[in-house]
């Protein structure tokens, strides 16, 4: 799935290591948001219908996963 950056709105980023369930060490999925709360459901719901997580297994991963406002830098430019 590809996400855009929407123009003038806040924007998060969820970071969710999926190593548990991939056996790579280094996959992880991210999940973008217009709040921090919408990145986090975002991420839940992609652990539940692509990779088949029950509730428990969505709430251990998302204990470990990082949510962040995206950088300046990455926000599109006023034209």
């Amino acid at each position: 799935m590809v996400q855009q950056i929407r123009h003038n709105e806040p924007q998060y980023i969820c970071i969710i290591p999926v190593d548990g369930i991939t056996a790579n060490k280094d996959e992880e999925i991210i999940t973008f948001g217009v709040s921090a709360n919408d990145a986090k459901k975002q991420g839940e719901e992609l652990l539940a219908s692509t990779y088949g997580c029950n509730q428990s297994q969505v709430l251990e991963l998302m204990q470990q996963a990082r949510i962040e406002p995206i950088a300046q830098w990455c926000a599109p430019k006023d034209r």
